[in-house]
């Protein structure tokens, strides 16, 4: 019992900062966003991890491979082995299962473009060291990511080097080997948001290709729901669910909790963008300060607060922890890089829709 409540230590303290001045709260040792985030139960507490992104200049020279993790018992940020590679990569896809953080694909970017990877790798904590996993049978990045029953890890559609992708790609942990799961039945999307909750995967939103006049890439509205099969987890029935409250966004940050029975989501832009936070159109984007769930158990949306306070964007996911929704750096209002750690504490009340 010491030990769990010695876990919250930093969390609490992220509470309480929520009604302090901003320079008060905890910060990662760098602004970071559009970096890969997990969260693991280690010897009894509670770590959360933030993995590689880009840093304030929003250049493509400022990718990183730096990896930090937030001691929850220490109650600070500090970094951890750099994630191996050449050159540092944004969009990546990351989760905590079995004990070890799992870090896949993203893109490396460079001046003038950028390329989808299949890298895949995984971090020990207790050996601070990382060690190459079976590479992703299709590169990709800003894929949506789940793990179901501690050792089946999906990616879910995302932006390949030649296409938007609808492919479900299964990771089984135990045997190091991929697998296809069913394809997306929708429009292929990046930078849309979800997770896996027990066995039922929901995911919203992203950009999709525009074949009209405009910009190449559009925000998607469109919301969907999949069961993993229990006796074959390879296979997904989809269904289409109701729009969520709010405009569709792009990179929202999102996670799941069994104990809550809720998927939640916040922040991300109406307006999908490059890793510089200005969309494809040419504009600004800027975030929005809209935080709901999806409620497994009622199957419907809740508005949790649609006026969130210093909205962040450019997530790549969400931490859902006894005390709240902890986000990991992002984009700030007017496309600013942070290095804050927020706690969104869980509302008392929702609205449902």
């Amino acid at each position: 019992m010491r030990n769990r409540l010695r876990s919250w230590t930093l969390l609490i303290l992220l509470a309480r900062c929520a009604f302090a001045a901003e320079s008060a709260a905890p910060h990662l040792p760098e602004p970071v966003s559009n970096n890969a985030v997990a969260m693991l139960k280690i010897h009894g507490r509670l770590e959360l991890f933030s993995l590689m992104g880009i840093g304030p200049k929003k250049t493509w020279d400022a990718a990183t491979s730096a990896a930090y993790e937030v001691d929850t018992v220490a109650g600070k940020a500090q970094a951890i082995h750099a994630v191996p590679g050449t050159a540092g990569r944004i969009a990546a896809m990351a989760v905590g299962a079995d004990g070890r953080v799992y870090l896949f694909g993203g893109y490396v970017i460079y001046q003038g473009g950028g390329t989808a990877v299949n890298d895949a790798t995984m971090y020990q904590p207790d050996y601070d060291r990382w060690i190459r996993t079976a590479d992703l049978p299709t590169a990709v990045g800003d894929s949506v990511i789940g793990v179901y029953h501690d050792r089946y890890i999906y990616l879910i559609g995302g932006r390949s080097n030649a296409r938007l992708v609808s492919d479900v790609q299964m990771y089984d942990l135990d045997r190091n080997r991929w697998s296809a799961a069913t394809a997306i039945p929708g429009t292929p999307v990046f930078g849309h948001a979800g997770t896996i909750v027990d066995d039922t995967i929901v995911y919203l939103d992203g950009a999709q290709k525009n074949d009209g006049p405009g910009a190449r890439f559009i925000t998607s509205d469109e919301c969907w729901k999949g069961k993993i099969d229990h006796h074959n987890p390879a296979k997904i029935e989809w269904t289409k669910l109701p729009n969520h409250p709010g405009a569709a966004g792009f990179r929202i940050a999102a996670g799941g909790s069994e104990k809550d029975g809720r998927i939640y989501f916040s922040g991300g832009s109406a307006n999908p963008h490059d890793y510089n936070g200005v969309g494809y159109d040419g504009k600004p984007s800027e975030p929005s300060p809209l935080t709901f769930a999806f409620n497994l158990h009622t199957e419907k949306w809740e508005t949790l607060n649609d006026n969130t306070p210093n909205p962040t964007m450019d997530h790549r996911g969400l931490l859902v922890t006894p005390e709240g929704l902890v986000m990991l750096g992002g984009m700030e209002k007017g496309q600013q890089v942070t290095g804050s750690i927020v706690l969104l504490p869980k509302p008392v009340k929702t609205y449902l829709q």
